[in-house]
């Protein structure tokens, strides 16, 4: 791993693994790099395990291992979830965790899981390691606080509590099974509720609002409506030839709907 993170340093080369968002990028002209780096080699990237509380997933990982996975099933169902509902099977067997995240595509469904569940992003160069908290780590379109010669190493995500309910649900966009809206949502036994989207702003996002109002509350009929009408206020939703604003506003508070229903 060192020497692909010094064949990056001070360049413009990008880390290859699955190539699923890449290599599209690329054919569209919306990214140059001088030379790409492959990593699949690389076996330190992959796998998933449990360390001090956490469960920890290699960069590498593909979607196919993390959906197959019996602890991913055990601790974060929702990820075995959101992860069989990535593209169509070559995407997921080749297609990896860590690329979709340095990606950052605004409709990926793993941004919006790894917020729930509050993970960390451990990253690298030649100066050593870091961790950023998953709600800093998407910025924007496509943009990430990932610095151009840093390697994602992995993801760690805390073990839910006993007791821990997680759902995520989509709307498929047809051809490409990106969500058009996506949304995940990680409920605690004491009430916590976390509840994040995708493919609804220009990056995924935390809906505090949302959270709020339903946290400690019994999840029934009228506390749902409640926190739909709170849900989707403090974001700017994107607007394309697939959904208005308007249309993909009003499939984030049905999905929010319909996952709050899968978590009570």
């Amino acid at each position: 791993m060192e020497e692909a993170i010094r064949s990056v340093a001070g360049g413009d080369a990008k880390f290859i693994a699955g190539g699923h968002s890449l290599i599209p990028a690329m054919k569209l002209k919306l990214s140059r790099p001088s030379r790409l780096v492959d990593i699949t080699g690389i076996d330190s990237l992959k796998g998933i395990s449990e360390d001090k509380g956490e469960i920890v997933i290699g960069a590498a990982t593909t979607h196919n291992s993390i959906s197959k996975n019996e602890l991913i099933r055990k601790a974060l169902p929702f990820f075995s979830e959101g992860a069989s509902m990535i593209g169509d099977l070559q995407v997921r067997n080749h297609g990896t965790i860590g690329g979709s995240i340095a990606h950052a595509d605004p409709a990926a469904d793993w941004p919006a899981l790894l917020l729930a569940a509050d993970a960390r992003i451990v990253v690298q160069n030649v100066n050593g390691q870091r961790e950023i908290k998953v709600s800093d780590f998407f910025v924007g379109l496509f943009e990430t606080s990932l610095l151009p010669d840093e390697i994602i190493v992995a993801i760690r995500i805390p073990v839910p509590p006993k007791g821990t309910k997680t759902a995520y649900r989509k709307f498929f966009q047809p051809a490409s099974r990106f969500a058009m809206v996506g949304c995940a949502v990680l409920r605690q036994a004491n009430g916590k509720t976390n509840v994040a989207f995708t493919g609804v702003a220009d990056h995924a996002f935390r809906d505090k609002e949302a959270e709020e109002c339903i946290s400690g509350k019994a999840i029934n009929d009228k506390s749902i409506a409640d926190t739909l009408k709170v849900a989707i206020q403090q974001v700017n939703i994107m607007s394309d030839h697939y959904a208005s604003q308007e249309y993909r506003k009003h499939l984030a508070k049905v999905f929010l709907g319909r996952t709050l229903q899968a978590v009570s």
